[in-house]
């Protein structure tokens, strides 16, 4: 398919957003520019322009399908809330920080967070799955699965916090192994356990 067909169909935007990724996961944000990403997806050095202003938008455009993909990995149906189930919850969540580092570090980095140009449509996607996370504890309180006087947004802050570090460690290669996820995995998922079922004071 040629890239004027496939800007056509309006594929083309998603393609970039594909490519793009693949290069930040092989070279890092410093490997990405638009020209490369043009010449890699078999386009124009002007095609990407008609979707991302410049990098910057680019990378947020990246960052915000990440988080909308996040989602995903946080839901945790009531039926199968469990000890164990929370234990491959976490499990899913460090395995895709460690295995997509790069896209992590841009999702959750200083980089686009500090920068005054910064999308709305990035702030909207990582917000949206920080309050799908907050909504699930607490449906899961309307549902009597839960201590119903546990305060569920200091639940989902301190529980994010507990991820997004562990998953910092292991990236960065300090304190924590890859062999240790397993078992990191179990403890976390029993400290998150009780407090989720620590009896009403």
């Amino acid at each position: 398919m040629s890239a004027k067909t496939t800007y056509h169909h309006g594929d083309l935007r998603q393609t970039l957003l594909d490519e793009a990724a693949l290069l930040l996961r092989e070279e890092g944000e410093q490997g990405l520019s638009m020209r490369r990403l043009a010449a890699r997806a078999g386009v124009s050095r002007t095609a990407p322009y008609h979707h991302f202003r410049d990098k910057q938008d680019l990378l947020c455009a990246i960052a915000a399908e990440g988080f909308s993909r996040f989602v995903g990995i946080l839901t945790i149906d009531g039926a199968e809330l469990s000890r164990d189930r929370l234990a491959r919850f976490i499990r899913d969540y460090l395995q895709f920080a460690v295995e997509n580092a790069e896209y992590y570090d841009l999702m959750f980095g200083s980089q686009l967070w500090k920068s005054p140009h910064i999308t709305a449509a990035l702030q909207a996607e990582a917000h949206g799955a920080f309050r799908f996370y907050l909504k699930q504890a607490r449906c899961w309180q309307d549902q009597g699965l839960v201590n119903p006087e546990l305060d569920a947004l200091r639940y989902a802050q301190v529980t994010w916090s507990t991820l997004h570090g562990l998953s910092r460690l292991l990236i960065d290669g300090i304190y924590l192994e890859p062999e240790a996820m397993d078992p990191v995995c179990e403890q976390a998922a029993s400290m998150f356990w009780r407090e989720l079922c620590a009896p009403p004071q």
